[in-house]
């Protein structure tokens, strides 16, 4: 039975990896799809689950581009076995869209020198889910639609501003790069008013404060082969690229689709970080989530999420 268990844990990895990396040849972000669709435009937020908790990680991504795949306005998701509970019913010909669920096991084995000792082994498992648009049946309450007034892009965004503040994090302003710099543990960004807009601002200090949480005292995440190792690089900035997209979606801030010049050369390192490991895009949503964890928890009031992918 193990036998047969591992080739589907593999496959998720790898079918996961080649859509994305499909994309990335394409020369499309796919973690930045949902902005480029209008009918999300004015609500911007993780995808949900039925009880309306927030998914995380790797999920994220794969929900997103589901969404803007087949055109689903809801962010909203449930099993076929959720619907039912809740009174509804998936559609006739409806096909999901795939989840995953990463957990361990232990096994006992036996070292060379015959004693027996457990291992825990890590695994992927994936299930299907529905957008809200391929159910009939729910209570009305999940199909109603308020519009969220559209910010003034011209104007700061405070609770934004708020957010940056509590974190504690040392901004400073000025000059034309916006980067972290760990020997002076500063982010640098350069002035608001030479932003496109406010939201632009947001997303490039979100990369930027997702960066600032890799020291040790913080998330622990090693920079020391950043400057010396173009895929190590590769992978921080995509950690960074994911953090700013999932920070942006927490603080319903469209992020910025162009990307910077000094991001859009990391196009082809990380294609090749991706085709040289098919974990590598679950490990940077790993890290990128628990980076905004971080960020989350360092805000007066904090609403705890649930780490479950």
């Amino acid at each position: 039975m193990s036998r047969k268990e591992k080739a589907p844990r593999v496959d998720i990895y790898a079918r996961i990896t080649d859509r994305i990396v499909a994309e990335l040849e394409q020369g499309v972000r796919p973690w930045m799809q949902p902005w480029r669709s209008t009918n999300a435009i004015g609500r911007v937020t993780r995808p949900l689950r039925h009880n309306g908790l927030p998914y995380s990680g790797m999920n994220v991504l794969l929900l997103w581009s589901e969404a803007i795949a087949r055109d689903f306005a809801s962010p909203m998701w449930m099993t076929f076995k959720q619907a039912l509970e809740l009174g509804g019913a998936v559609r006739k010909g409806e096909t999901g869209s795939m989840v995953v669920f990463a957990s361990r096991f232990t096994r006992t084995e036996t070292d060379a020198a015959g004693e027996e000792f457990d291992r825990e082994i890590p695994f992927l498992k994936a299930y299907s889910v529905f957008n809200i648009a391929q159910i009939d049946g729910l209570p009305d309450g999940y199909y109603a639609k308020t519009p969220e007034p559209v910010r003034d892009p011209i104007a700061r965004i405070d609770h934004a501003d708020r957010f940056f503040a509590n974190t504690g994090a040392v901004i400073r302003h000025g000059g034309d790069r916006a980067y972290f710099a760990p020997a002076t543990d500063h982010i640098q960004m350069p002035l608001f008013q030479s932003f496109r807009d406010a939201a632009s601002y947001v997303a490039t200090l979100s990369h930027e404060v997702t960066h600032w949480t890799s020291p040790a005292h913080r998330v622990d995440r090693d920079l020391s082969r950043y400057g010396k190792d173009r895929s190590e690089r590769a992978r921080e900035e995509l950690i960074a690229e994911l953090g700013s997209c999932f920070l942006c979606a927490d603080l319903g801030v469209a992020p910025e689709l162009k990307p910077r010049p000094d991001h859009a050369s990391y196009l082809a390192s990380w294609l090749k970080v991706l085709a040289d490991d098919k974990r590598a895009i679950f490990q940077a949503a790993a890290h990128a989530q628990r980076a905004v964890n971080y960020l989350h928890s360092l805000q007066p009031e904090v609403s705890r999420q649930s780490d479950a992918a």
